[in-house]
């Protein structure tokens, strides 16, 4: 015969307030997410603790650290809670219209370049969705950060990566000037006559940058010494819009410049493949609605930079 399993009759939360402190580490970090005080979150501890008779959480006057017998109840208590929450979201978005928050990390880059655009035109569907976004060059762990979506650039494949990564783009690099700069300036034909142009290039060593400009199968190797290196490309954008020089540049950030008629494109068909932009969401879990409805946007707005994309 099996043994019925006892009804647990503590608070949920409670229980999320534990999960909140393993996840941020203090009381203080657990408190300000769950817009508590740290008196409240302590008690909530105490009562979870003495509702299911073990000590989960070793206290001291400057930290927390969690118990072995903690662990093992963190480990099944978050998973219930991400049920239960998926649950909820479930029934709210049975309808229509999709509502809650989406917590999303991004390069600095990538935060100020592009996200800007795509959550406008997303939240234009979608109203009653509200945005978080941190903005940081640090890899941020999903799951401790309680992080929806990263999108994040990197070189090559995501075959390694601990996350459910989607290709979004193809960081395809592309050589920009505004009309300031090209006035008086000689014309352009080959890749040879960048070396005597006034160049902005998004690298920090010292020294020639070697770059790899490629036109279908043919090759055309350069070492070019840039009058402006900046560390990211928002700079080297905005340098490229004042008239500093011509920059080497994501092409998927000069689309509204060139509308604007404030760059212009130089040997557009020269140019050479930069990293890729991935979607990450953690693995092995239900995405909820209004995460999985801005992952398939962003998928779909950003095919167009995406080699061999259909």
């Amino acid at each position: 015969m099996v043994a019925k399993l006892e009804t647990f009759s503590g608070s949920l939360a409670d229980i999320r307030a534990f999960c909140t402190v393993v996840d941020f580490g203090t009381m203080s970090a657990a408190a300000k997410e769950l817009i508590e005080t740290k008196g409240s979150v302590s008690r909530r501890i105490a009562r979870l603790e003495a509702s299911i008779g073990i000590k989960l959480l070793a206290r001291s006057p400057r930290a927390v650290s969690i118990l072995d017998e903690g662990f093992e109840f963190y480990e099944k208590a978050s998973a219930a809670l991400a049920l239960l929450d998926e649950a909820r979201e479930t029934v709210r978005t049975s309808q229509d219209v999709l509502r809650g928050s989406i917590r999303v990390t991004a390069s600095h880059d990538v935060a100020a370049e592009i996200l800007p655009g795509l959550i406008s035109a997303f939240r234009k569907k979608h109203p009653q969705i509200n945005f978080e976004i941190i903005a940081s060059d640090t890899t941020l762990d999903l799951i401790t950060n309680r992080i929806d979506l990263a999108l994040r650039v990197k070189v090559g494949d995501l075959a390694d990566s601990p996350y459910q990564a989607a290709l979004l783009a193809d960081v395809n690099i592309g050589l920009f000037a505004s009309p300031i700069y090209l006035k008086g300036q000689r014309h352009l034909e080959m890749p040879s006559d960048l070396a005597s142009q006034e160049l902005i290039l998004p690298r920090e060593r010292p020294g020639p940058s070697h770059i790899l400009l490629t036109r279908g199968q043919e090759e055309v190797r350069l070492a070019l010494r840039p009058s402006i290196r900046a560390s990211d490309f928002a700079c080297v954008v905005r340098l490229a819009v004042a008239g500093a020089g011509i920059a080497f540049m994501p092409t998927m950030l000069a689309g509204e410049w060139i509308a604007r008629r404030e760059l212009v494109q130089l040997l557009p068909e020269w140019g050479f493949r930069g990293p890729k932009l991935y979607a990450l969401t953690a693995a092995g879990r239900q995405k909820p609605a209004r995460v999985r409805e801005f992952r398939n946007f962003l998928a779909l707005t950003l095919k167009p930079f995406r080699s061999g994309a259909t």
